[in-house]
């Protein structure tokens, strides 16, 4: 069996033609026939070149309204005869079919109808059932076929002409038979989440466009990005994103969607460090600075607000591995980019997936994205005291941020900024300590500030150690059995609690 082919018949039948014209005319001049159908034998022949009706090749006609075109002995003996057993061989003379070497076809944009709104007859209609089986078939027969799965594959094929004319090796024939079988496996994931409608009764989920990474978590780990990245950001400076780079940008997404007014985040370790919401940018990065200017080394920065260049000249006095921002100022950029590793992103608009998922164990975790966001209408005070309006904002801020913190977590905020916050601990006392700690060697009183959990309180504890600092009111999702001796404590000392009922764990 010799490793390389040459191409002397092309079957091609593709929904996007973006890009085939260079391909046909590169085919023809190297003396390849070309076998279609409907709309793309019609192009075909537009470009100047003969084709074949699939129709006239096997004496059928398109049936049942174009549901069945190729779906023949003559297209598929065509394809899937191996060009090295005596007896396949045998039996194509034998019932005339002429071998197939190159196979083009795209399937139905299933997914942009389902994304269309359109109704289910219109949806059905785009579960491609030819289009996939030749796929498979020339995919699976390497060996002799090369195959092109969609559209972005036209390039590698392009440059597989323009280097050897209409000829491959066996090395391409197995690499795009992989690419194949990709679009092939996701385009059967997509039709069965359809179908499946949320149940999920089973898991399907795949994503193209690898990405190698510099290493995973630890140099000794290989990393990769499966996704794109393109879709929710452009990258206009700085060195590759690294896998600790990514978890820290999604934490950072996450946190600053919560907000609308102009806020600027610190995040280290998917933990925000420093935050603040004020009426300008350069205010909110100040202040969201002040938080933590230790911790802010090395950290991951993102604001909802066009960095100027006042901001940007401020920002630039530390040492910072990633910003993002919906954009910059170009004076803003110009002093940003100085550090030539320094990662810039500006972002997008884009709709985050809803669901969320990480392998586990031999299986996988699967559970909805925590989209709740609780407003003052989902607050329920239980003690005698009611927080001031003032409070309550606060309250609200607080809460924001202990979602997006990894639990055991307590918020120390007053004023619409971070004071601290105490996360990741096997305890809530202990994270409440850690906090205070924090906001007393930052020079923050907490006299007026509120403490904001992400789960309930078990005990009175945490509620007696933070009024003592001077906390004047506290947020939980309540629930707790022992809730009536934290409110009846809050009570004795004149503070204002309220309870949301809703828990944010994050691990």
């Amino acid at each position: 069996m010799s490793e390389t082919k040459r191409i002397k018949t092309a079957l091609v039948s593709v929904y996007h033609k973006e890009g085939l014209d260079e391909i046909i005319t590169m085919l023809y001049k190297e003396g390849v026939a070309f076998l279609s159908t409907g709309g793309t034998q019609r192009f075909i022949e537009s470009l100047g070149f003969p084709c074949k009706a699939v129709e006239d090749f096997t004496s059928y006609p398109s049936l049942l309204g174009g549901r069945v075109k190729t779906l023949h002995p003559k297209v598929f003996g065509g394809i899937l005869c191996r060009r090295s057993d005596r007896q396949d061989m045998q039996q194509i003379e034998k019932y005339e079919i002429p071998e197939i070497d190159l196979v083009i076809v795209d399937l139905y944009p299933f997914e942009a109808t389902v994304a269309s709104g359109a109704d289910e007859a219109a949806v059905i209609e785009k579960i491609d059932i030819g289009g996939i089986s030749l796929i498979r078939a020339a995919a699976k027969n390497y060996n002799d076929v090369i195959v092109v799965a969609s559209q972005f594959q036209y390039k590698p094929l392009l440059d597989m002409l323009t280097e050897h004319g209409a000829t491959s090796t066996l090395e391409e024939r197995r690499w795009m038979a992989k690419e194949a079988f990709a679009v092939s496996s996701h385009y059967d994931s997509a039709i069965f989440n359809y179908f499946d409608n949320e149940e999920g009764s089973a898991f399907r989920c795949t994503a193209g466009d690898q990405k190698a990474l510099r290493y995973g978590e630890n140099p000794h780990q290989k990393g990769y990005f499966y996704g794109n990245l393109e879709e929710m950001f452009d990258q206009i400076h700085g060195k590759e994103l690294s896998y600790n780079n990514l978890l820290d940008i999604n934490a950072a997404v996450e946190l600053i969607d919560e907000f609308k007014n102009t806020t600027f985040a610190i995040l280290k370790h998917n933990n925000a460090c420093g935050l603040a919401s004020r009426p300008t940018v350069l205010e909110a990065w100040k202040d969201a600075l002040a938080g933590d200017p230790v911790s802010a080394y090395g950290g991951v920065l993102v604001t909802n607000a066009v960095i100027d260049k006042d901001t940007a000249e401020e920002i630039n006095k530390i040492f910072f591995e990633v910003i993002i921002a919906p954009d910059y100022d170009v004076a803003a950029l110009e002093t940003l980019g100085q550090k030539k590793n320094r990662i810039i992103l500006v972002r997008k608009e884009t709709r985050l997936p809803a669901k969320q998922f990480r392998s586990l164990l031999n299986g996988v975790l699967v559970q909805e994205r925590d989209l709740n966001v609780e407003t003052v209408a989902d607050l329920k005070t239980v003690t005698e005291k009611e927080p001031a309006p003032d409070e309550v904002e606060d309250l609200l801020f607080a809460n924001k941020i202990v979602k997006n913190s990894k639990s055991n977590a307590i918020v120390l905020a007053k004023g619409k900024q971070l004071l601290a916050s105490g996360v990741g601990q096997t305890s809530r006392v202990d994270a409440l300590k850690q906090a205070i700690e924090k906001a007393r060697s930052f020079g923050f009183s907490l006299q007026g500030a509120v403490m904001a959990s992400d789960a309930f309180f078990p005990f009175p504890d945490c509620v007696e150690i933070a009024c003592k600092e001077g906390v004047t009111a506290v947020i939980q999702p309540g629930g707790s059995v022992r809730d009536d001796l934290t409110v009846s404590y809050c009570n004795e000392q004149g503070v204002a609690m309220v309870t949301t009922g809703v828990r944010h764990f994050k691990h």
